[in-house]
């Protein structure tokens, strides 16, 4: 992926390349595993914490339907929200504290700066989209459990 481009074509040839590789273990320990892992990994991600946050999702039951969905901006541009969960009518947004507390990240902006461009980000995909956006950091991601609590205060509800 560069940017925002994800080419599914050479994402489907890597996946094939593996399980050819995987066939080709077959009965060796670790195998089942490393199915798993290929057929959830993807590339769009861009933070681990996003991956793990990911699977957190998953072991609560929450289908996430997309990643990095593109949402379209004033003036051509566009933004792209970390999760699309359909199922709940909203976007997830995964915020490393780094985004805010890292002065190179925010590239001469102020902290204040930074969260009211993200205010207006956050208003316009809900306004545009009809869906409610729902944020979470790095301590909600600790376990399944604490995410879980943390969506049910937006009214999300695990269904596992």
């Amino acid at each position: 992926m560069t940017g925002h481009d994800y080419d599914t074509g050479r994402v489907a040839e890597w996946r094939d390349a593996m399980a050819n590789r995987l066939a080709a273990q077959r009965g060796s320990r670790g195998v089942r595993q490393a199915r798993a892992v290929i057929a959830f990994a993807d590339g769009r991600a861009q933070l681990p914490g996003e991956s793990v946050s990911r699977l957190q999702l998953q072991r609560l039951g929450i289908r996430v339907t997309d990643l990095q969905v593109r949402v379209p901006a004033p003036h051509r541009g566009a933004h792209y929200p970390d999760f699309e969960l359909d199922d709940v009518g909203a976007f997830g947004e995964f915020d490393g504290e780094e985004k805010y507390l890292d002065a190179a990240m925010r590239s001469g902006r102020t902290i204040d700066q930074v969260l009211l461009e993200e205010k207006r980000r956050e208003d316009w995909i809900r306004g545009t989209t009809g869906k409610r956006v729902v944020r979470w950091g790095e301590r909600d991601i600790a376990s399944a459990a604490r995410l879980g609590r943390r969506l049910a205060s937006f009214g999300i509800v695990a269904t596992r």
